[in-house]
């Protein structure tokens, strides 16, 4: 299992290159699952649902199923951690987060022009910083083994994740 997080400031693009790479990979038959943290609450069932009906009456739990797909939501006392989420992926070749910037996890970082200069996420981890400035502006600011990829290259980020995927040092043990 490899896990690789997407990360960047506040509306830097995360989730539109996360689906963009979801997309790509998948077509290529990479088996991919996604875990984003929200820092607030959400409301996983939607108003009207039998599932929101029984969670508006009490239940701290619901679980919804067919032959092909679960939810489950549940209230916890204890913060859920995403390492307790990989279990639930083991048929997953790459687990994407969305987010983690302070994380050692590996990452790409968004950067993009007029959302932000530079990268600000924990260096331990950083790849590679997918941004549309110019590489005069930002390659200063990078490390030499953080690469820099084109943003709306998402053929060329797949390339690197492709790569990520095929070094033997990347894979992490749930």
């Amino acid at each position: 299992m490899h896990v690789l997080a997407v990360c960047g400031v506040k509306n830097s693009g995360k989730t539109t290159l996360l689906t963009k790479i979801t997309a790509q990979l998948t077509k290529e038959g990479i088996k991919i699952a996604v875990i984003k943290h929200d820092g607030h609450s959400f409301q996983a069932d939607r108003p009207g649902t039998d599932s929101f009906r029984h969670k508006e009456a009490g239940a701290f739990g619901t679980a919804v199923f067919c032959s092909g797909r679960f939810s489950i939501v549940k209230d916890t006392e204890k913060p859920v951690t995403e390492t307790e989420l990989f279990s639930f992926f083991p048929e997953a070749d790459l687990i994407l987060l969305e987010g983690f910037k302070h994380s050692s996890y590996a990452k790409i970082e968004v950067v993009r022009e007029g959302i932000s200069q530079a990268p600000v996420s924990n260096p331990d981890g950083l790849l590679a910083v997918a941004t549309d400035l110019p590489a005069a502006r930002i390659c200063g600011s990078l490390p030499p083994s953080v690469k820099q990829l084109d943003l709306n290259d998402i053929s060329g980020i797949c390339r690197f994740i492709r790569s990520f995927l095929e070094d033997p040092a990347s894979e992490r043990k749930p």
